[in-house]
């Protein structure tokens, strides 16, 4: 299959930086508001942006268990990649009904999902293709708070015996974290890896963010 020529960006990328943008009202009084990003490049080079839709009883009365949708546009206002999240349980004890969403690219055709496994010590997920085929795993560590440091998940083959990248939490700063309330993520994975891969590894690290980070310290 043809990879998505709206994804042609991410195809020389093995390192992808997402950056949130705070809106001031939010950074002010607390005020949750729809969620902004910056997707970049090494180089700090802007590549995407994304903006989180849903509505004001999502976002302060579910979040972080909040149904949301993402798009994400290039540099020319063009949606490219479709994250969608539906409401669902966010507890180990809930295993039927655990964390799943949808990465489309284009949207409206699905490029793949990232899917929850249940694990009573360790955050687990699955990354699957089109056709709900496993490809990746991605394992959390036991503690996710950080402690003022960086806080990496790593992806691994589906044996879970090999890592070949990461999507990391980075520390950055505690003025920064409680006064701006601002996240910034990395993924680091193969930059032969397939184009729409690393496009629901968008996906993952948004997940991610929501459930371990949302409401922490040193979260988003």
């Amino acid at each position: 299959q043809v990879p998505p020529s709206c994804l042609f960006f991410l195809k020389q990328l093995d390192r992808i930086i997402i950056h949130q943008q705070v809106e001031l009202l939010e950074a002010i009084l607390g005020t949750e508001t729809s969620s902004k990003y910056e997707i970049k490049n090494h180089l700090g080079q802007r590549v995407y942006f994304a903006i989180e839709e849903n509505d004001c009883f999502d976002r302060n009365l579910c979040s972080p268990i909040r149904s949301f949708t993402i798009r994400i546009a290039d540099n020319m206002g063009r949606e490219v990649i479709r994250v969608i999240r539906p409401l669902r349980c966010n507890s180990c004890w809930f295993p039927c009904f655990l964390q799943k969403l949808e990465v489309q690219s284009p949207p409206g055709t699905t490029a793949g999902y990232v899917v929850q496994n249940w694990d009573p010590f360790l955050p687990k997920f699955t990354i699957q293709n089109e056709s709900k085929e496993d490809v990746l795993k991605i394992i959390g560590p036991y503690a996710t708070c950080g402690c003022f440091e960086d806080v990496d998940f790593e992806v691994k083959a589906l044996s879970e015996m090999t890592t070949i990248g990461k999507i990391s939490k980075y520390w950055s700063g505690f003025v920064n974290n409680v006064f701006t309330n601002t996240a910034n993520f990395g993924i680091q994975v193969p930059v032969d890896l397939d184009v729409r891969m690393k496009a629901v590894m968008i996906g993952a690290c948004f997940l991610i963010d929501l459930m371990f980070f949302e409401n922490s310290l040193d979260g988003l």
